[in-house]
């Protein structure tokens, strides 16, 4: 919880995360893998826009093999060169198999060029149907914007197309099916002065794809996790902490973590989760997770204020005890704590004194939607905690408020209370989880970071913990 001016009861809370994709092989795919025999496509573009607000690419796909092609299992990437700072909010304005059968995410390529960080992977859900050999999906007339529409520059993006007024294929856009390449050349870093990528080889970490079947698979504990059961703050009074309500599914080739927070108005009905680590051996290095917030409910009214979050803590010891630390990524989609609308904090803590309240930190914040995936990093070193949203430096907090004890990782979402929604009519809220990683004692850049997860998957490696108990 992460505004310095908010009078509120402090208690165990999560930060979210930076998971960064690693980006599709850099070759040209003019020989079709194996696996892909029968199944290929095509992506035809046009651009519709080249002003400053909003990216519109307009695309196809193309079924140009001799078999028919589940849509379920098509991602096409458009590549970008993401703005300072910025953030980016998808939409679909018109597609002939339904803007509801589309997906849209944002990913930060691994290597990434002078005109390429960033990429839009585009997805069908199973409504989207099949394509026959021939067949295409018609018009996808897609857009993203800077989430909070400030200008943006599309002449350096990777992607982009110009004099592209028409359908015609397009090699700088790439397809999978099933995860294997079978269409476009994505970007190849050529820069010698191009960030490294590639992390250091040794270090101890922590690496979880959270690929478990459910809130009482036995690896769960047995990989070091806690899902919280016992009552207690922060949120509202008299709320149950719902282990029942932490689940796990695949989606698309990753296995992902829901926390599912729910009520109906009271605080007896009301239902928050968390997932945190039983020890504390946490402290400098690299944190990062990739998250989904969400600005609405699953079902039900909206309004409520809600916090999602990824966050690493100790205990406070003591009121305005100096050795207390804690980081936090805390979004609330619907404000609170004085805010009237969606509003991301990051929070380095120093201490505090619940009553009456008193508190020492330093905070970033931006008042603007965050709802999608997001790459969440956080580094701490002996000088300087840096957060990064999706590649982008977020916040950089001084050297006072580093941490003197190791801390627990955490995630977690829960009510502030009940004000911002009166109705007893039952609504719940999602944040799913698609990895976490710990780097003990190494600062490293959100690509070494997407590189770093992109090795554990293409190894097959779905935990590893080799931090040292402190």
């Amino acid at each position: 919880m992460n505004d310095p001016t908010r009078n509120r009861n402090l208690r165990i809370r999560a930060a979210l995360a930076v998971a960064a994709v690693t980006g599709l092989g850099a070759t040209a795919l003019t020989a079709l893998p194996a696996a892909a025999a029968g199944e290929a496509v095509t992506v035809q573009y046009r651009q519709s826009s080249t002003g400053g607000d909003q990216v519109e690419p307009w695309l196809k796909v193309v079924n140009t093999g001799s078999s028919s092609v589940p849509l379920s299992q098509v991602k096409v990437r458009y590549y970008f060169k993401a703005d300072a700072g910025a953030s980016y909010t998808y939409a679909c304005s018109w597609a002939v198999k339904g803007c509801a059968n589309l997906t849209g995410t944002f990913g930060t390529l691994a290597n990434p060029t002078a005109t390429a960080d960033r990429y839009l992977e585009v997805g069908f859900t199973a409504g989207a149907g099949s394509l026959a050999p021939g067949a295409d999906t018609g018009d996808m007339q897609l857009r993203f914007h800077r989430s909070n529409w400030q200008s943006l520059n599309q002449s350096d993006d990777y992607s982009f197309g110009p004099a592209q007024t028409t359908y015609a294929n397009w090699s700088q856009v790439t397809a999978t099916v099933g995860g294997v390449p079978v269409w476009g050349t994505a970007p190849t870093p050529t820069d010698p002065t191009t960030p490294p990528t590639t992390p250091p080889p040794n270090g101890a970490a922590l690496f979880d794809d959270f690929d478990y079947t459910g809130h009482t698979d036995p690896a769960i504990g047995a990989h070091g996790w806690s899902v919280r059961s016992n009552s207690g703050g922060p949120g509202v009074p008299g709320a149950t902490w719902a282990p029942e309500n932490v689940t796990f599914a695949k989606e698309g080739t990753n296995s992902i973590m829901n926390l599912r927070s729910s009520t109906a108005g009271t605080g007896e009905s009301t239902r928050h989760t968390e997932v945190l680590t039983r020890a504390s051996k946490f402290r400098n290095g690299t944190y990062a997770a990739r998250v989904r917030f969400s600005d609405a409910p699953v079902s039900g009214p909206d309004g409520d204020r809600v916090v999602q979050t990824f966050f690493t803590i100790n205990d406070l010891k003591a009121p305005m005890a100096d050795d207390y630390a804690e980081y936090d990524f805390e979004y609330l989609p619907n404000g609170g704590w004085g805010e009237p609308a969606n509003i991301l904090y990051t929070t380095s803590w120093e201490t505090y004194r619940p009553d009456p309240w008193e508190a020492v930190n330093q905070h970033s914040e931006s008042r603007t939607s965050y709802a999608g995936w997001h790459d969440l990093v956080l580094t701490i070193d002996d000088n300087a905690i840096v957060y990064y949203i999706d590649g982008q430096e977020f916040g950089r907090h001084d050297a006072r408020y580093l941490p003197e004890r190791p801390m627990s990782i955490n995630f977690n979402q829960w009510l502030i209370d009940l004000a911002g929604q009166t109705s007893t009519t039952p609504r719940s809220y999602d944040q799913k989880v698609d990895y976490v990683l710990h780097v003990k004692d190494q600062v490293l850049t959100p690509a070494q970071v997407a590189a770093k997860v992109g090795a554990y998957r293409t190894a097959g490696t779905t935990f590893q913990d080799t931090v040292p108990a402190t």
